[in-house]
């Protein structure tokens, strides 16, 4: 096995962490400091800064639940300038671990968005495979009629993208006013899934709030606030998604 992939298994970091910890020489392999191309075998004994590291010693992955605001970006940099997640002041705070964003939310969306300090879990959470609901609250300018949410749950094709079966229930009686507030199950984050499938049938999104993701609820927390969810949750996440022969 690569070092560097031994290393992420056994929760050091990601790759390139575990690469740079390589190059400063803080790991060796049987008493012999490790080159990047050093292989890790079975039986090795594997120290980083004289502490024997195995999967087995893996910590428990750290998970976080962000509000996140109206026009703020959902990635590490924006070559415009633009304001991030990463730049709120809820993300900087002292002793938080490096965190990888659970999917996204686009700029003009709010509301919950995961964070993990593990790469694997945030993949295997935003999987299809892991099939995790993700409920809105969406508000529109129109009115689906009862054939067009019917057409939603049944799955449809829109600009040859295949969208699977999604639950829109409409949360208040639309009738003479332009807005209509939608409750709405995904169990896929296809690219501006929601927006694309309200024009779709002639509506225009003008508010999406995400409220829950899996077992995760965005609660009363506030625009802009993060939030560590239990290690005891966390446990019961990762039981779930090994019961269902997913990999983290």
């Amino acid at each position: 096995m690569r070092l560097n992939v031994f290393l992420q298994k056994a929760g050091v970091g990601s790759r390139r962490e575990a690469e740079r910890m390589v190059a400063e020489g803080r790991v060796k392999i049987n008493g012999v400091v490790a080159l990047a191309t050093t292989p890790a075998d079975e039986g090795d004994v594997i120290t980083i800064d004289g502490k024997p590291v195995t999967p087995s010693t893996k910590p428990l992955p750290r998970l976080f639940v962000l509000n996140k605001p109206l026009d703020v970006l959902v990635t590490h940099r924006d070559h415009k300038g633009r304001r991030t997640i990463f730049d709120l002041t809820a993300m900087n705070a002292p002793g938080l671990p490096r965190l990888m964003n659970v999917g996204r939310l686009d700029v003009n969306s709010e509301g919950l968005l995961l964070l993990s300090s593990d790469g694997p879990l945030a993949q295997a959470l935003m999987s299809p495979e892991t099939a995790l609901s993700r409920i809105y609250r969406v508000r529109v300018r129109g009115h689906l009629r009862p054939e067009d949410i019917t057409a939603l749950a049944d799955g449809i094709v829109v600009d040859g993208v295949n969208y699977r079966g999604a639950e829109f229930v409409e949360e208040y009686d639309g009738s003479g006013r332009s807005n209509t507030w939608y409750r709405v199950v995904l169990t896929e984050g296809k690219n501006r899934e929601i927006r694309k499938l309200m024009e779709h049938f002639g509506c225009v999104v003008n508010r999406l709030i995400r409220v829950q993701y899996g077992p995760f609820y965005l609660g009363k927390l506030q625009s802009g606030a993060l939030e560590e969810i239990e290690p005891a949750r966390v446990a019961e996440l990762l039981k779930y998604l090994e019961e269902r022969g997913v990999k983290v």
